[in-house]
């Protein structure tokens, strides 16, 4: 009787073991080929990302050869501003000096004399400056 169970015990253990195994084959068969797929789809997929890469070097390199003219622009730009600004600032500014002169000392002279009072020593303007005349102006209005 020993040796039935005995050959029984075996007989489920041998069955159970080759579901296991069937199971563990079947298993294998879906990784093998889940893998194949993954790599039929991830060479094409990795030529794709190289070629774009590769535009994006050759977009880089454009932008990188816009920026340095953009530069050179740029500085000669500044060149041509201070070169003007020094050619014809100074005289400009002469000329309009000289202009402004010119204006006041015209002025002046339709001007009438300004009152002057005297004090033991000293005599008074009872005029403001001209400078001090033309800053008098109401805060708020422009």
């Amino acid at each position: 009787m020993a040796g039935i169970l005995v050959a029984v015990f075996w007989a489920i253990l041998v069955s159970f073991l080759a579901l296991v195994l069937v199971r563990l084959a079947q298993t294998l068969k879906a990784a093998t080929k889940l893998v194949a797929d993954v790599s039929e789809q991830a060479v094409p997929l990795l030529a794709d990302a190289s070629a774009t890469v590769r535009s994006a070097h050759t977009q880089l390199a454009r932008v990188d050869s816009i920026a340095a003219d953009v530069q050179e622009v740029t500085a000669n730009a500044s060149a041509l501003s201070s070169t003007v600004s020094s050619a014809f600032g100074g005289p400009l500014v002469k000329v309009a000096a000289f202009g402004y002169g010119v204006r006041r000392a015209m002025g002046r002279k339709a001007e009438p004399a300004p009152e002057r009072s005297a004090f033991v020593g000293r005599t008074v303007d009872r005029t403001l400056p001209s400078a001090r005349r033309g800053s008098r102006r109401a805060r708020g209005k422009g």
